[in-house]
């Protein structure tokens, strides 16, 4: 039951700095450089990430190969990623006028030494690249950039992404703060210290992906289109704790795609290990007026031997 939270673009990306403890907010300046058409907006406390043993081996699993690189030159810019950043964002987004084509920018927020920092990129003569009156620094050979966006945020990613972030933060195109579906499922998780929020077309991907060769059957066929979005938070204080929130629109859509859900749990059952039928058993799966929730929740224990299992590794892989 976990693998959108892997598969599904920025979702297996941050994943990697899963954490426990405080609410991850996104900062007035951050929200307005995010691009107003979001796919999947994926928020994480990066901070208290240590204070979890889960966490850390999630991280340890999960992380992808360039996501490692800029942590790897974030630190040689001179940023301490254990103490100065507060918290990370991803966005996954449809670039304008280009129909379907998919951009990720990154967003960290925290207490950065931006002069020290400056520094440091002046002594190894790293030239920023200006868009209008930002200063953009590569980052090594990672193939990514970063620009300040104020003293305790930055926006990092390839160097068209953070050039349309700037764009939108510069008022040039729509930021997501005039996208309301999105700004009204962020306000129903953004206390938690993981969570995200998809739209309806990134919302459809994640179900395909959870329900594998269900996701063609005709009943789910015939509500895809009623899904108007979703919503997960997960919370590493107590355990192991994973709520997700699917919004259809309409009881019918809800019900059948919660029937589908319990079904897929029941064929994976059957050919899974002691810890897998533990956790597939934990999963609980209803619906009301128009919404799916899926809840799971497990100790510390028993989500660690669930990152051994096959059943996980097929799903991160």
């Amino acid at each position: 039951m976990f693998r959108f939270l892997f598969e599904s673009s920025i979702a297996a990306t941050t994943l990697a700095f899963t954490l426990p403890a405080f609410a991850a907010q996104l900062s007035g300046d951050a929200r307005a450089a995010i691009p107003h058409d979001l796919q999947q907006l994926v928020m994480v406390d990066y901070r208290a990430m240590q204070n979890s043993d889960s966490a850390m081996q999630l991280k340890e699993r999960v992380m992808p190969p360039d996501l490692k690189q800029f942590d790897e030159a974030l630190q040689k810019s001179g940023v301490n990623d254990n103490h100065d950043v507060d918290s990370l964002a991803f966005a996954l987004y449809r670039v304008a006028g280009s129909g379907d084509q998919l951009e990720t920018v990154g967003i960290a927020q925290g207490q950065f030494s931006v002069e020290d920092m400056l520094a440091n990129f002046r002594k190894q003569k790293v030239r920023p690249n200006l868009v209008r009156t930002n200063r953009v620094y590569p980052l090594g050979k990672t193939g990514m950039v970063l620009c300040f966006i104020d003293p305790s945020t930055m926006v990092f990613g390839s160097s068209e992404a953070v050039k349309q972030a700037l764009d939108v933060r510069d008022g040039l195109t729509p930021s997501m703060l005039t996208n309301s579906p999105i700004m009204d499922a962020m306000h129903s998780v953004e206390s938690e210290p993981l969570w995200s929020i998809l739209d309806q077309k990134g919302t459809e991907t994640m179900m395909r992906q959870v329900l594998g060769e269900a996701g063609s059957v005709t009943d789910y066929d015939s509500v895809r289109k009623r899904l108007v979005g979703s919503w997960y938070t997960m919370n590493f204080q107590h355990g192991v704790r994973f709520d997700l929130t699917i919004s259809t629109g309409d009881n019918f859509a809800a019900a059948t795609v919660s029937s589908l859900l319990n079904a897929a749990v029941l064929y994976r059952k059957m050919s899974a290990s002691d810890a897998e039928k533990s956790a597939l058993t934990a999963t609980d799966i209803s619906s009301n007026s128009g919404l799916l929730s899926v809840h799971f929740q497990s100790s510390d224990t028993e989500f660690n031997s669930l990152l051994k299992s096959t059943l996980f590794q097929s799903m991160v892989h």
